[in-house]
């Protein structure tokens, strides 16, 4: 991976960024002491979420009731 000073990075930018945007990574040196790397951006690759656990799981019908007494038990203090 070629290594560019930062003087030489600041004065040709763009010809660097079509560069690296083309697939030619390079790393950004300041008194040869390498600080980035310079490199094609990549989408992110984000699959769906909803329904991923379709089939694996069943949902009770009263699942909005469950442990309704119990919980106002708590809160009229009968334990």
């Amino acid at each position: 991976m070629e290594q560019i000073n930062i003087h030489a990075a600041k004065t040709h930018l763009s010809s660097l960024v079509e560069k690296a945007a083309a697939g030619e990574p390079f790393i950004i040196a300041k008194a040869g002491r390498p600080l980035v790397t310079v490199r094609p951006y990549t989408e992110p690759v984000i699959s769906p979420r909803t329904g991923f656990l379709k089939g694996r799981i069943s949902v009770p019908a009263d699942f909005d009731q469950m442990g309704s007494n119990k919980i106002s038990d708590l809160f009229e203090g009968a334990l």
